[in-house]
């Protein structure tokens, strides 16, 4: 339901909008099914064969991509600002891979350009996938496909965007540190985040398997931006 994707609770985030998908249940708060999450309501995203969309400058019929996503609207980051980045993600049990497609379940995008960080699902895992310069310069694991599925995880991420060699990009997964990288963190004038589910490449899962590419759901919880990693700590925990 549209209307609650504005009753979350996001820190400093603004406001957010739906991506290319409209499907009512494609983005719904629900009741956190698992009684683990960090918040009591929870966002819960489904995409399903053919959910695809389009406006008048992009369309994913068209480009063999289908989603269901939240895009952060303006105001948008700019070079020089640092921020706080926190969410809690859930695999149901019954997930299924769709390998070779690739699936992004967060993405750091640059307005007219290319995206710059890429939280996806490969084979099973969760991995950052790093694309500054616009390509996949590495894929860094966060989550094994052994631990992904049946359990919450809190991922943390502190920014500084840069155009240049001041920039920091680092990531901690349960409290772990996972990534930190230091140099250029974007190419252009700014950055916004969007989440859910989307799927690139569907046509790969379908050739490989014979058969249509299946139905994914995926939770999320507590997604905040702050100016201080205790910024990040959900309104409902002490």
């Amino acid at each position: 339901m549209l209307s609650g994707c504005q009753t979350i609770d996001r820190g400093s985030f603004g406001f957010f909008d739906r991506s290319l998908n409209n499907k009512s249940y494609g983005y719904q708060v629900v009741d956190d099914p698992t009684g683990t999450a960090p918040t009591a309501k929870v966002e819960r995203f489904e995409v399903r064969r053919g959910d695809c969309g389009f406006d008048s400058g992009w369309s994913d019929c068209k480009n063999d991509r289908e989603r269901s996503e939240l895009s952060q609207q303006k105001p948008r980051e700019n070079p020089g600002s640092s921020y706080w980045y926190g969410w809690s993600i859930y695999f149901p049990s019954d997930y299924v891979t769709v390998a070779p497609t690739k699936v992004a379940l967060g993405q750091f995008h640059q307005t007219g350009a290319h995206p710059v960080w890429m939280f996806q699902e490969l084979t099973g895992g969760y991995f950052l996938d790093d694309q500054v310069t616009g390509y996949t310069r590495r894929y860094h694991e966060l989550i094994s496909s052994e631990n992904l599925r049946g359990k919450w995880h809190q991922v943390e991420v502190n920014v500084r965007w840069a155009n240049i060699d001041d920039g920091f990009f680092k990531v901690w997964v349960n409290g772990e540190e996972k990534v930190s990288y230091d140099g250029p963190t974007m190419s252009k004038s700014d950055v916004y985040f969007k989440y859910g589910l989307y799927r690139t490449f569907v046509s790969r899962y379908e050739q490989a398997q014979k058969k249509p590419v299946p139905t994914q759901v995926v939770y999320f919880s507590n997604v905040r931006r702050a100016s201080s990693r205790n910024g990040l700590k959900s309104p409902n925990l002490p």
